[in-house]
């Protein structure tokens, strides 16, 4: 009934039974305050004994470490008895139109599913499906231990489309009423509101796929991208490691399989929302730095020397106040180049480079961190969402923090396009409280 050549599966939608309290069983996406365990304490605390995704899913501050193995074999024994107990019902077949309200922004998605194989991250890949920055393979077999015994997948992985006439997910509002409503509630530690919609109706979900087909008609590519550039629908929003993992998992499973069962087999694919890039209410911030375990001289002094010898020329400027160094910034700024503005125990700075060879800051940035980080291998580095945590854990006795600025919205497709990838953790679809919340589950199994 929903044939489409553009590899996106109608899913079966499994939600937990009536009765349930949702706001105890959403939880924000598991690559998260991975360094604020004070966060995932009080998620604990909320949810206590109560039916929660919190059982579904790994935080990533406890992966490679001590009793990982233990909460795994918990997971997914908890998956095995949600589903035994009714705990979790299936909605039948259908999209999820989602609508989350989060510090005043609103922005609509759609859950559906993706074929894996019309998808590879490889670097300089044509597939329909990309990788929007590089992938670290070895990102991938500690959360492919997570992934290749569970029977369900939970998604927080947000892909995007580049529909500037909102043909595909726009269109579906209509049919978001009270009839087809699956949940509408206050999400966890300043989530904000999240509402999700059941469309099973075909001419809806056909007119959505023929949306979707359009948008990925060459001659329609050809025109917005010239000539000789392979079509590429989806891009990865947020998750990119998550959707690698669920790619790696398929081809390790499918070998397992005979040509039939490839076919029809629930883990060739993968349960994401997805987001128009032109939703006014998304918003790209960025993502910053925190090295730890360092001392801070040795790590300015290398990374000056670093960002010289890779840059031609930088200079390494500091301040007792912030407000004397932001003063600096606004002026460095006019200057063009690379400012680079850091925060540790000793106060601030930024460093300058005059002549980068990336785009990017963070590409500037991060090929200096990723030298600095094999030169002292006892340091640590953590992505962070929001400047204010960055000054705080910046200006702690050993760390480092760095500040970057955002990205532009309408850079993002021509530069995967065209580039193939952007720089790794180049920028964030929100703060960290407006990530994805796991909600939805899929069986795979």
């Amino acid at each position: 009934m929903f044939q489409n050549s553009i590899g996106v599966q109608v899913p079966d939608i499994l939600l937990p039974r009536e009765g349930v309290s949702m706001e105890k069983w959403a939880v924000v996406a598991c690559d998260q305050f991975t360094s604020q365990p004070e966060y995932w304490a009080e998620a604990e605390r909320i949810v206590g004994d109560a039916p929660s995704t919190l059982r579904l899913m790994l935080p990533e501050m406890y992966l490679d470490k001590p009793g990982e193995a233990e909460r795994i074999a918990a997971i997914n024994a908890t998956m095995d008895r949600y589903m035994e107990d009714g705990t979790l019902t299936s909605r039948g077949k259908g999209f999820v139109f989602v609508r989350r309200t989060v510090d005043g922004k609103t922005r609509n998605g759609l859950i559906v599913a993706l074929d894996l194989e019309q998808y590879d991250y490889s670097r300089g890949s044509e597939t329909l499906i990309r990788a929007s920055e590089g992938t670290i393979v070895e990102r991938i077999p500690p959360r492919l231990r997570i992934r290749k015994d569970a029977a369900l997948e939970l998604p927080h992985i947000l892909v995007l489309i580049d529909d500037p006439a909102c043909t595909v997910i726009e269109p579906l509002a209509a049919a978001a009423n009270a009839a087809t409503q699956l949940y509408d509630f206050d999400l966890m530690l300043g989530g904000g509101h999240i509402e999700g919609y059941l469309i099973q109706d075909a001419d809806k979900i056909n007119g959505a796929l023929r949306a979707l087909e359009a948008l990925a008609d060459p001659a329609r590519f050809a025109a917005q991208y010239g000539e000789g550039k392979a079509p590429m629908l989806f891009a990865m929003g947020d998750g990119n490691h998550s959707f690698a993992t669920a790619k790696a998992n398929w081809e390790a499973l499918k070998q397992q399989l005979s040509p039939a069962e490839r076919e029809t087999h629930p883990a060739r694919y993968a349960l994401v929302e997805l987001e128009n890039i032109h939703d006014p209410g998304i918003v790209f911030e960025p993502i910053h730095r925190v090295l730890f375990n360092i001392d801070t001289e040795q790590a300015l002094r290398f990374l000056v020397e670093r960002l010289a010898a890779d840059n031609g020329a930088c200079k390494l400027n500091r301040f007792e106040s912030k407000e004397d160094c932001d003063a600096l910034i606004k002026i460095a700024q006019t200057c063009g180049g690379h400012i680079l503005p850091f925060v540790f125990a000793g106060g601030y700075g930024y460093l300058k480079v005059n002549a980068p060879t990336a785009q990017l800051e963070v590409g500037t940035l991060q090929n200096a961190l990723d030298a600095l980080l094999k030169a002292f291998p006892q340091a640590s580095i953590d992505y962070i969402h929001g400047a204010d945590v960055v000054n705080e854990l910046g200006a702690k006795p050993g760390n480092l923090g760095f500040l970057l600025p955002p990205m532009a919205k309408s850079a993002f497709f021509p530069t995967v396009v065209f580039d193939g990838a952007l720089p790794r953790k180049t920028f964030s679809m929100g703060e960290a409280n407006e990530k994805r919340y796991y909600l939805e589950c899929r069986k795979i199994k």
